[in-house]
C-alpha cells in the first residue's frame, strides 16, 4: 500500500523548489519596511509539509497563562485551524509552478501563500459557503484522505474559520488572483504586544513574590525581637534600652519602636519614671 509520501518521494520533487515549504518571519507589515529577520526551507518527503512544529516553536510566540499550577499556551492561530490551512495549501496548490508554498509570519497576522486555482465557475464566495470537495490534485487529495488526514467533503474552509471562532480568534480572511491563493489569519493581539503583556506580568509577579517575602521576613523579624524584649524583661525588668539593643543585636531606636508597639499591645508596661522605673511583663 502507498504511502502519502511515495507521492512526493521522487528525485524531481527534492531538486523542485516548488515542492517545498518557505518559512519566514517578517518584522513589519508595511511593504516599504518588510525586513525578513529568519527564514527556513522545509523540503520533501510531502509527509513532512504540513508539520507544525517549527512553526509553532520557532516562528510564532504562544501567550502563557496559568491555570492552577499547570502552564497553558495558547497560540495567535488556533492549532486546528492553522493545521487546516496548511493540509489545504499542500493538498490544493498547482504543483507544476516552481514557487514554493510561502508562509510569512508578522506581528499582527500570518500569511500563507500558494499557486493554485479555484474551478472555473467558483468564486472566493463558493469556497466561503457549502460546497463539495473539488481537489486541485485528487490524487493527492486521495493519499491524505486514505492516511486520514482530511476528509473528503469539502469542510477543510469551514472548519478553519470554526476554529477560530471558537478559540475567540478574528476570522481569517481568503483571496484568489491569477493563479495565486492567500490565507490569512489575523491575531487578536500582536506578538509584540504578547510579549510585553508577558513581561509585564512575570514582572508584576516578581514584585508580588517579593513584597509578600519581604513582608513576611519583616514580621518573622519583629516576631523574633519582640519576643527577645519580652523574655530579657522578664528576667530583668530594669533594662535599658541600650543594653536590650546590645543583647538583642538591633540599634537603640529599634529598641523604642518594638517596645512603643509591645505597650500598645498591652503586653508589658513601665512601673514609675524612666529613671528608677522598671518594666512589668503584663501577658
Amino acid at each position: 500500500m502507498r504511502t502519502i509520501n511515495d507521492y512526493f518521494s521522487s528525485d524531481l520533487a527534492r531538486d523542485t523548489l516548488g515542492h517545498w515549504i518557505l518559512l519566514g518571519d517578517f518584522e513589519a507589515t508595511e511593504i516599504e519596511k518588510r525586513g525578513i529577520i529568519i527564514y527556513d526551507i522545509l523540503q520533501p518527503s510531502l509527509c513532512r509539509l504540513y508539520e507544525m512544529d517549527l512553526l509553532t516553536t520557532k516562528y510564532m510566540r504562544a501567550l502563557i497563562s496559568y491555570e492552577g499550577i499547570q502552564r497553558v499556551e495558547t497560540l495567535p492561530v488556533p492549532r486546528e485551524a492553522l493545521r487546516e490551512a496548511l493540509l489545504n495549501a499542500v493538498v490544493h496548490k498547482a504543483y507544476e509552478s516552481l514557487t514554493a508554498i510561502q508562509i510569512a509570519v508578522y506581528d499582527d497576522k500570518l500569511e500563507i501563500f500558494n499557486c493554485g486555482y479555484l474551478p472555473e465557475d467558483w468564486t472566493i464566495e463558493n469556497l466561503l459557503g457549502s460546497h463539495r470537495s473539488r481537489p486541485y490534485n485528487p490524487d493527492i487529495a486521495n493519499a491524505f484522505f486514505r492516511a486520514g488526514e482530511i476528509e473528503t467533503w469539502g469542510r477543510g474552509i469551514e472548519r478553519i474559520i470554526s476554529g477560530c471562532k471558537a478559540a475567540g480568534c478574528p476570522e481569517p480572511t481568503f483571496e484568489c488572483r491569477s493563479g495565486e491563493v492567500w490565507t490569512v489569519f489575523h491575531y487578536k493581539t500582536s506578538q509584540k504586544t504578547t510579549e510585553k503583556t508577558t513581561e509585564k506580568t512575570t514582572e508584576k509577579a516578581t514584585e508580588k513574590t517579593t513584597e509578600k517575602t519581604t513582608e513576611k521576613t519583616t514580621e518573622k523579624t519583629t516576631e523574633k525581637t519582640t519576643e527577645k524584649i519580652v523574655r530579657y524583661l522578664r528576667d530583668n525588668p530594669k533594662m535599658s534600652n541600650k543594653d536590650l539593643a546590645d543583647v538583642c543585636g538591633i540599634t537603640e531606636d529599634g529598641v523604642y519602636w518594638n517596645i512603643k508597639k509591645l505597650k500598645e499591645q498591652g503586653v508589658i508596661r513601665r512601673i514609675g519614671p524612666d529613671k528608677g522605673g522598671y518594666w512589668e511583663v503584663v501577658k
